[in-house]
């Protein structure tokens, strides 16, 4: 009998441990099952990418996670494959920025709540900010992007902390200091509420990169967008880069243009500032079309073929800092909108921008954009469904030709971009102003817009073009 109960025992801790072994093994597959998703980062995606910047603080009211994670279905519909996050982490107290230049403390203490700071002065690369929510609802947002087949990809803040991360009381020596040994901001800058990361220190850098790891490794995110990239050394791209690839395919922004920061499997894209001053400059009526064709011909010469640049006509900065679209922009609001589509290249979206914005979003406090949809969400949705089937547009690092077509009038653009046998025309009046231009098609056209058939004969034909029109023609 002894020896019966001691088999029973026996088996029953076995029958327990197999299930808690099963148990395991099928959460871990749930696991691997919710990471698994989406489809790996890839060249194929780059190719119809849109990119949707994320100003989680100004997207609603809320300003929440949450609040934002219920509309990425509605995203999906205007073509977004890679949502970027603003910085996601804790803002510093010491020295917050306010608006006016000040700082937070200069304020009495009943108004200093409303400064909220700024996102680019982090205090912890590891943590969530709890003015958005919570690690979960990070998650969640996370997992409602994966499972509507959009990317995350994180901004990241290399080049300095705020006055509150760990570093400058437990590591001083990771940050530039002046000939006294204070720490200092970076130079050249007023961005006093920071402080300057050192780069010549080794250990620095070993743990920047485990800080950009755990958002890899632990919370599945798709890459970085990362912050002033051309004030931080390029040999620690070369680092840095490498391990985090190592880990996942990941989709690798660089705010800045120096090309070397796009050669071998370093960054995936840079920003294209100088055709989005081209194009501001234009609409204000300071260019015309040479300085576009000026820009092309510049692109060609300091990119490879394989290099993707971002086209924008606003981001975070240029909305709070800079103006608006439309104060920018003008009449010509729409038309640079498109061109920043068909141009060679990837376009962004800004929030507030599908809502037809028409407001600097404040910087260091809270603010929200509007969500009534309008004609631009129109616009964009138009473009999107364009973008996403042909191969004529496609931006990544196999993109469609460009081939300038040759006109008679400065004010008019016009431009052939093809691939595999498909090809779309883009006609432009960059201009306040009626041009006509001698017609240079021939044959019959698609206009994308109107879906109307049109009939060009470079023989016996012009073409007139209202202020700021253009067109889309597909053959």
């Amino acid at each position: 009998m002894k020896h019966l109960l001691t088999f029973v025992f026996i088996s029953l801790i076995v029958s327990s441990c197999k299930k808690d072994e099963k148990e395991a093994q099928v959460a871990t597959l749930e696991n691997e099952v919710a990471k698994n998703v989406i489809e790996p980062v890839s060249k194929d995606m780059m190719e119809t990418a849109i990119i949707y910047e994320a100003n989680i603080r100004q997207y609603s009211p809320e300003g929440s996670f949450d609040a934002f994670t219920k509309d990425i279905p509605q995203l999906k519909q205007l073509g977004v494959k890679v949502i970027w996050l603003m910085p996601v982490f804790p803002i510093s107290e010491t020295k917050r920025k306010a608006t006016g230049g000040k700082f937070a403390s200069e304020f009495p203490e009943n108004e200093r709540k409303k400064y909220l700071g700024s996102y680019y002065a982090v205090t912890d690369f590891t943590k969530i900010n709890p003015e958005f929510g919570d690690i979960e609802d990070f998650r969640s947002l996370v997992k409602t992007a994966h499972e509507n087949d959009i990317y995350v990809i994180l901004d990241w803040v290399p080049n300095h902390t705020g006055w509150d991360h760990e570093w400058l009381k437990s590591n001083p020596e990771y940050y530039t200091q002046n000939e006294n040994g204070d720490v200092i901001h970076p130079e050249g800058t007023d961005w006093t509420d920071v402080a300057d990361l050192n780069y010549d220190n080794k250990e620095m850098r070993k743990e920047m990169i485990e800080d950009m790891k755990h958002w890899i490794i632990n919370e599945n995110i798709d890459g970085f967008r990362c912050d002033v990239a051309g004030s931080v050394p390029t040999d620690f791209w070369k680092e840095a880069i490498p391990q985090l690839r190592a880990e996942k395919d990941l989709f690798m922004l660089a705010e800045a243009w120096e090309p070397e920061l796009l050669k071998g499997n370093l960054f995936d894209m840079a920003y294209g500032w100088d055709t989005h001053h081209v194009m501001n400059h234009i609409a204000q009526g300071k260019e015309n079309v040479e300085a576009w064709d000026k820009r092309m011909e510049t692109i060609n010469e300091l990119y490879e073929d394989d290099d993707i640049l971002m086209n924008f006509v606003t981001n975070h900065d240029e909305n709070s800092w800079n103006g608006t679209i439309k104060e920018r922009m003008g009449n010509g609001a729409e038309l640079f909108t498109t061109l920043s589509y068909v141009a060679p290249g990837i376009p962004l979206i800004y929030s507030g921008m599908e809502y037809d914005m028409s407001h600097r979003l404040k910087f260091f406090e809270k603010d929200s954009i509007p969500k009534t949809k309008g004609e631009m969400w129109s616009v964009l949705n138009k473009l999107a469904n364009l973008k996403s089937r042909s191969s004529a547009l496609h931006g990544g690092k196999n993109a469609a030709s460009y081939t300038r077509l040759e006109n008679d009038n400065k004010n008019i653009l016009s431009f052939t971009r093809s691939k595999n046998n498909t090809s779309i025309t883009f006609l432009a009046n960059m201009s306040n102003q009626q041009q006509t231009v001698s017609n240079m098609l021939n044959g019959k056209y698609q206009d994308y817009l109107t879906s109307t058939m049109e009939t060009y004969d470079s023989s016996t034909s012009s073409i007139t073009l209202q202020p700021w029109e253009y067109k889309i023609l597909l053959h």
